[in-house]
């Protein structure tokens, strides 16, 4: 049978149509067909990778394929976000990002990325709670306790953060700001040194991640006042936050979440997101966070983006008080 031209360019144009939902139920469901690489911006062993390895091996146990941990640790974190923001928008490289993210656009002069233009989130993952730990020689075992001994010693004391800007400087900045403490930020290259500078007397307190504190506060090198998270924390229901003591209403933490290259595809987004719901159920993985004072959290892509912006808002004033600027 012949058909007019016309009357065959209908009938592909409709059987095009037809077919295209299969064709991309069919690339969705085909994904991941090779291996993933999650972008981790901060060193191996610290706080944030401690728990996107664990996220990464039940993300690899329910998508069957590796996802192998990238480690590109350095400014902040932008260095892995910029090589997420140029990586293939193919959902085969995540960004796994912290807090630290809507920092840096207040705290630099220059990006090479945008946040809203250049990545696309996908899901909240799990908040560590900060911690207020002082070196033990330092005579005061209540926040009231501390608050006044530090006082009564202005430009006595210095304070220990993961870095310049980091979420650890600006929320021990908002407390001794707020407590009218005169004290002296000493910033570090990543908490690990901090921590061990803290317990060894070199610095007198700071606001660090519970999970990298907790093995020294465990073998009692230094003492652990509060912590920022809105409630008390299951693995020290004794210590009271900073909301219920000197701070009504404080509240910080190194969340964490999943991004990826902007572009890439909805279908690919809605399946890393689901997978992370799942992952985040998991009681085993629950209990591995929980290990690491780490809550698991969770949202829909739009929520998360919603989340980083009012949380760029956030914190673009309080960088301004501090008057840190970095290149």
């Amino acid at each position: 049978m012949n058909l007019p031209s016309t009357r065959r360019a209908a009938l592909a144009l409709a059987l095009t149509a037809a077919l295209a939902p299969w064709g991309a139920a069919q690339a969705q469901a085909a994904y991941p067909a090779k291996p993933i690489t999650m972008v981790v911006p901060f060193p191996p062993g610290g706080p944030t990778d401690l728990v996107a390895r664990v996220l990464a091996q039940k993300l690899s146990e329910q998508m069957g394929q590796p996802i192998v941990v990238d480690n590109r640790a350095g400014a902040n974190g932008n260095i892995g976000a910029v090589a997420v923001a140029k990586a293939a928008a193919d959902g085969y490289t995540l960004l796994y990002n912290t807090s630290s993210i809507t920092l840096s656009p207040s705290l630099y002069k220059s990006l090479a990325y945008d946040l809203q233009r250049d990545l696309a989130p996908v899901a909240l993952t799990a908040v560590v709670p900060l911690a207020l730990v002082v070196n033990p020689s330092v005579p005061a075992n209540t926040v009231a306790e501390f608050v006044a001994y530090a006082k009564a010693n202005p430009d006595k004391l210095s304070y220990g953060s993961a870095g310049n800007g980091n979420v650890t400087h600006l929320a021990a900045y908002q407390f001794v700001r707020a407590q009218g403490i005169v004290a002296t930020h000493v910033p570090y290259k990543g908490s690990a040194p901090a921590d061990v500078d803290l317990a060894a007397g070199q610095i007198q307190f700071m606001t660090d991640t519970i999970n990298s504190v907790m093995p020294f506060v465990k073998d009692k090198r230094i003492k652990l006042l509060a912590v920022t998270s809105a409630k008390r924390m299951a693995l020290f229901p004794a210590v009271p936050t900073l909301a219920e003591t000197v701070m009504p209403g404080f509240e910080a933490g190194a969340w964490q979440g999943l991004m990826v290259p902007a572009g890439t595809p909805a279908a690919v987004v809605q399946r890393l997101n689901a997978e992370v719901a799942k992952a985040l159920k998991n009681p085993d993985l629950r209990d591995k966070l929980a290990v690491q004072g780490a809550e698991p959290l969770g949202s829909t892509p739009e929520e998360y983006g919603t989340y980083l912006r009012k949380e760029t808002e956030r914190w673009a004033g309080v960088v301004k008080a501090t008057g840190v600027t970095l290149e």
